[in-house]
């Protein structure tokens, strides 16, 4: 696996099923991360996250995380705005 490059959740779902087939033919799963060249906590991380999936469930999780962090920041530049304009609103009243 090239380092620092990123993997899309479908190349991760092939590389988790690639280390299930390799750990059937009696391959401890640290031998199977390292003949793919995988680290050992990415390949944890990943099945914690992406094991069971399907490539087009993986894909489909992944693009809703997006949407969730860009909601997520949406709901705070808004709260932020509220609160902006309560203070505004004080400081008017007060002078």
């Amino acid at each position: 696996m090239p380092k620092g490059q990123r993997i899309k959740p479908e190349q991760i779902v092939m590389l988790l099923r690639q280390i299930e087939v390799l750990t059937a033919n009696g391959k401890t799963p640290v031998q199977a991360c390292k003949e793919l060249g995988v680290g050992e906590q990415n390949y944890y991380r990943w099945r914690k996250m992406y094991g069971g999936m399907e490539i087009d469930q993986a894909k489909k999780y992944k693009e809703l995380e997006q949407e969730n962090a860009r909601l997520k920041k949406l709901v705070a530049d808004l709260s932020l705005r509220e609160v902006m304009l309560k203070e505004d609103r004080k400081s008017t009243r007060l002078n």
